[in-house]
């Protein structure tokens, strides 16, 4: 009786009725073994040894189906936290809300999950999931994902799809459909309304409607998840591959405004937008191109327009160019402290990068070569780079800068002296000593 009402609760098929997947051969799907990380194959195949239900399921499996190489793989499984950890040496048990375990092998995390149960332990007023580590079936857990292309289990042992949502059928029609009862799925954890806008634009994919619709009504809900989540999400949005689409699909479902306010007032202004698609554009080709990339750097592209016209203001109110910069900066991530939770690790490369744009101006004497010995030197010089081609900065200054950077002693003196003669040079002014007045002699007595 109570399992009848929890599958009537959670939309899911009841006696007779219920959820019989399918399953998709490996001549059908392509996915091969082979095609599987060393560690998720070693995890799968250690469980399934041990006599558990072990697959590798979510973004991965998505992901292969799409030939796009994953970036890690997550496994679902039948045995508890406590079996996995005994099972692998190198391993712990994370998370009290959701109880996972991460697995090492080499240099790679594999996360593993229990099936998810029909039961969910707690939950808050509004509806959200407070706590679940309740544990079900495949079929179950199937149902408690996010999104039917989301929702597939690939068995490495069979090379098998198993898909109870019809998340392949969706994947070639490229449309994103929410499990279950949107806005109650919504309700539960808003952060999927973040999921489901970065996914579409990632993937290229439409929004079901159905999926669609309740996004803008229950959008006020994000206001109440923590800070740092609300971060997390953000930075995922950001290192996408596809940051700017990502961005503009978050304004257009109406999930900037009063969520990441920040948005609103960068991608509204036309220069800043410009800047800002420079910017991003740059990390996605770094990213797609497997390198680096600093989150600093990043988050400075990104509020870098607050900062400057806090700066102009503040100058045209008569104070010093450099006093102004710092207190438009201090400005900024104030309000920003509010929104996003930036952690100081990040936060502290972006002051530094903003900071330092104003000593670019500064080429006399032994300023340009102090400059050059900066650690963050090369991540200030990329970011006036960047302003340069949005049309903020002339080219010529950057130009100069790149020369000054290859150049020997010789040609590092000539390019100091051409700046100091140039006509429309930005020069330092000559500090001037003060003169003291001259001592009052006394009268002899």
């Amino acid at each position: 009786m109570i399992r009848k009402l929890i599958r009537k609760v959670l939309d899911l098929p009841i006696g007779r009725n219920r959820a019989r997947p399918r399953i998709i051969a490996a001549a059908q799907h392509g996915i091969r073994r082979d095609q599987l990380s060393h560690a998720a194959l070693k995890v799968t195949t250690r469980l399934q040894e041990a006599g558990y239900e072990a697959f590798v399921v979510g973004g991965a499996v998505r992901d292969l189906l799409l030939d796009v190489t994953p970036k890690d793989f997550d496994v679902a499984t039948s045995a508890t936290p406590e079996q996995v950890h005994h099972l692998f040496r190198r391993s712990r048990i994370i998370g009290r809300r959701f109880r996972i375990v991460h697995v090492m092998v080499g240099p790679e995390t594999i996360e593993v999950t229990t099936f998810r149960g029909g039961q969910i332990d707690d939950r808050s007023d509004s509806g959200r999931i407070m706590a679940d580590n309740s544990f079900g079936s495949q079929e179950e857990d199937a149902h408690r994902r996010d999104f039917t292309v989301n929702a597939l289990f690939y068995d490495p042992s069979g090379e098998t799809v198993i898909d109870y949502h019809n998340g392949v059928r969706d994947l070639k029609a490229r449309r994103l459909v929410m499990i279950g009862q949107p806005a109650r799925r919504y309700q539960e954890d808003p952060v999927r309304m973040l999921r489901a806008v970065r996914l579409a634009a990632k993937l290229g994919f439409e929004i079901d409607e159905a999926t669609r619709r309740p996004i803008r009504g229950n959008a006020h809900l994000l206001r109440k998840e923590p800070a740092a989540r609300l971060f997390d999400e953000m930075l995922k949005l950001l290192t996408s591959g596809h940051a700017y689409a990502c961005l503009a699909k978050l304004r257009e479902e109406g999930l900037s405004h009063g969520t990441f306010p920040l948005l609103d007032a960068v991608m509204g202004d036309e220069e800043g937008d410009a800047f800002l698609r420079l910017a991003l554009a740059s990390t996605d080709n770094r990213i797609r191109a497997d390198k680096p990339i600093s989150v600093g750097f990043l988050l400075a592209t990104l509020l870098w327009r607050q900062v400057l016209s806090r700066w102009k203001q503040r100058i045209a109110d008569g104070e010093k160019p450099h006093v102004a910069l710092a207190e438009a900066i201090a400005d900024v991530e104030g309000e920003q402290d509010n929104d996003l939770a930036i952690p100081r690790r990040f936060s502290v490369t972006m002051r530094e990068i903003w900071t330092l744009q104003s000593r670019f101006e500064n080429r006399a004497g032994q300023r340009p070569y102090r400059f050059l010995e900066q650690p963050r030197f090369r991540a200030a010089y990329d970011f006036l780079a960047l302003r340069s081609q949005s049309g903020e900065v002339d080219p010529a200054l950057v130009a100069w800068w790149t020369e000054f950077q290859d150049a020997g002693d010789e040609g590092r003196e000539a390019l100091i002296e051409a700046a100091r003669n140039a006509p429309d040079a930005a020069k330092a002014p000559a500090r001037r000593r003060r003169r003291r007045p001259p001592r009052k002699r006394e009268d002899a007595e």
